[in-house]
Order: C-alpha cells, then sequence, then structure tokens
C-alpha cells in the first residue's frame, strides 16, 4: 500500500459553534504519522462550521451555507496551515465537487497536481467547493467526493474518519445488541438507499453516504476502512502497524 486518502468530518472538527483544535492537533500529528510510511491526501469537510465560527449566520438556506463556506474555507486552512507547521509539514488547498471528476481533463489536471504535491512532501487537502457544488452541500459530507478521489487519484485506500465508529449488524441507537462487521465484501442494496440521521448539525452525511462511499471502491476492487474520528487509535493501530482492533473494512472485489 503506498497512497492513501484519509476523509474527516465536519462533526470530528467542530464543537458547539467552534473548531475543535484538540481534534486538529491530533489529527495532524496522525496525519504526520502515516507521511513517513505513505503518501497522503486528506478530504476535510468542515468550511460551513468554520465560517460560522467567525460569523453566526444561521443555517437556514443553500446561499446561508455557501456564504459560510466561503467565508470558512480560508480559516479552516490557516488552522491546518499553522498547525501542520508544528509537524513540519506543508499543505496545499484544491476545492473540487463531485461532478468535476464527470471531466477528463479536469480529472487529469488535478491528479497532476496532486502527484506533484505529493513529490514535494506537501499534504493536499481536498475539500469540496460548496460555494458552487450545491448538491455537496445538500447530500454528501464529502463522503462520495472522497471516494472519487481515492479512486480518481490512484489512492490504495480510503480511510473515513467519522463520528460513526464503524458499520454496525443493526442501528445501535435501536438496537443494543448491535455489533460492529469488522470484515464487509458486499452490501444489501436496500442499505445504500435508507435515509440516515446525521451525528450532528454539522454534518450532512450519515451511514448511507459512507455505504455508498464504499459500494463506489468496491465495485472499482478498492478498499475503505471506516473508524472513530475523535479516537484515533484504531486507525493508527490499522495503518500503522497492520493491526485492525476496530472499525469496518470494507474489502473490494478483486
Amino acid at each position: 500500500m503506498k497512497r492513501i486518502v484519509i476523509k474527516v468530518g465536519s462533526h470530528v472538527l467542530s464543537d458547539e459553534n467552534a473548531i475543535s483544535q484538540s481534534r486538529i492537533d491530533n489529527l495532524c500529528k496522525f496525519l504526520s504519522d502515516l507521511s513517513n510510511k505513505f503518501e497522503v491526501i486528506l478530504v476535510s469537510s468542515g468550511a460551513i462550521s468554520a465560517g460560522q465560527a467567525k460569523f453566526d449566520l444561521p443555517r437556514t438556506s443553500v446561499i446561508n451555507k455557501q456564504i459560510l463556506s466561503s467565508l470558512g474555507q480560508p480559516y479552516l486552512m490557516e488552522i491546518y496551515s499553522n498547525t501542520l507547521s508544528k509537524y513540519g509539514k506543508m499543505a496545499a488547498q484544491i476545492l473540487l465537487t463531485a461532478g468535476d471528476f464527470d471531466s477528463r481533463k479536469i480529472t487529469n489536471h488535478a491528479k497532476n497536481v496532486i502527484n506533484g504535491l505529493l513529490e514535494n512532501k506537501i499534504l493536499p487537502i481536498i475539500n469540496e467547493n460548496d460555494s458552487t457544488g450545491i448538491s455537496e452541500i445538500v447530500y454528501g459530507d464529502n463522503d462520495r467526493l472522497s471516494s472519487a478521489v481515492a479512486y480518481y487519484f490512484d489512492a490504495d485506500l480510503l480511510v473515513i474518519l467519522s463520528d460513526i465508529d464503524g458499520y454496525y449488524t443493526a442501528d445501535p441507537s435501536l438496537d443494543k445488541t448491535a455489533t460492529i462487521r469488522s470484515v464487509v465484501t458486499s452490501i444489501d442494496q436496500s442499505e445504500l438507499t435508507k435515509n440516515s440521521q446525521t451525528g450532528s448539525k454539522h454534518g450532512t452525511g450519515g451511514i448511507t453516504t459512507k455505504l455508498l462511499a464504499a459500494e463506489f471502491l468496491m465495485q472499482n476492487g478498492k478498499d475503505m476502512f471506516l473508524a472513530s474520528g475523535f479516537d484515533l487509535s484504531v486507525a493508527r493501530e490499522f495503518l500503522l502497524n497492520s493491526n485492525q482492533i476496530g472499525g469496518t473494512i470494507f474489502k473490494g472485489k478483486r
């Protein structure tokens, strides 16, 4: 395994009306450690939450979310850049939408930039372009975007760090006997069409968008790992020590 994509959700990065600096610190230390072993691409949500930390505009309409994203994106990158610098790392921003991957030309240009950044030991940080990407604001919270990034930019693995710590046998909020499925080789189609609740007002995803991301990668012969973004020990052990102590690995069709 050479190249991995790490995706982190809004809920992981956000406390009430603020970006959690302690979680950013933990994440950046983790990314720094990973970069000693892999080529790492980060797909990060959080621009809207960062914008709301600067300006308290209610998220009651798409245009308000776009305003908050436009305000929050440079602030979020400033936080990442300052924190990564503690570990001697540089970051670069790339804004994409899922629709960009419909264009081979745009995809190739973006891939060339990604490859160049990685060759120069610079961490690419990708976020959805919320100021124009309406569908991403409403539907995806970067889950499906991150699966496209992993596929089109030749990553071996997508790791989603979330408030959801794995794919359970049933909804754990309703069924206390539900357990995490450690390995998944197929997903029931009915699971891909369910409406799922998000972890908090900060997120727009849920388990369904993560399963859609996993299904896309599995059908294309790639793997996805889902684990907690609040406690990075599971992801750290899996990636750095090849030891699965939690989370769910979705195995692609070979």
